[in-house]
């Protein structure tokens, strides 16, 4: 107590303080019943089909695929993280904009994706290259190798799609 008999209040509370976090999406399982969820689980699948699809071929370029490889394996994990923080309801305990961050995630990775998209449909339009290999000319790909880069060609382009429209639904959660 003070001198004049009027007590001092306490320090408000820090937990209290902070602002609530910004989130327009729901939590929980109800988030995949949106269509954010829908395309971060598109993403996953096709996305790994791509990492699957890539590390199964011979990867004749390993400049230009391992880029593919380490944009799909990456895009794969932080989607899976992305996911698993939306579905354990962390976004709704941790203090940040999570509209911001779904916007700025998606357009990373959907500019990396992209560039990933055109490597590997460089890698593929180069299947009839001919390469001097021990005194015999060889096609770059075999016809299996250049099968497995089309499909790999098309599930980037796939997934790519994907990103972008989780990007579109992102900016107008973001910048209503």
């Amino acid at each position: 107590m003070s001198a004049g008999g009027a007590s001092v209040p306490p320090p408000p509370n820090p937990a209290v303080s902070f602002p609530a976090p910004r989130v327009t999406l729901p939590a929980g399982p109800d988030f995949l019943r949106t269509y954010s969820g829908a395309f971060v689980c598109l993403e996953i699948l096709f996305g790994g089909l791509v990492w699957i699809l890539v590390a199964s071929s011979n990867v004749p370029l390993p400049l230009l695929q391992g880029w593919v490889m380490f944009v799909s394996v990456a895009a794969f994990f932080f989607s899976l993280l992305f996911l698993g923080v939306f579905l354990s309801g962390m976004v709704t305990q941790i203090d940040a904009n999570w509209n911001f961050l779904d916007f700025a995630y998606h357009f990373t990775v959907f500019v990396f994706y992209f560039g990933a998209f055109l490597l590997e449909a460089a890698v593929t339009s180069l299947h009839d290259l001919r390469c001097n290999t021990t005194m015999t000319v060889q096609p770059l790909l075999s016809d299996n190798q250049y099968n497995i880069n089309v499909a790999a060609t098309i599930f980037a382009f796939v997934t790519t799609a994907c990103y972008g429209c989780s990007l579109g639904l992102a900016l107008r959660r973001w910048r209503p």
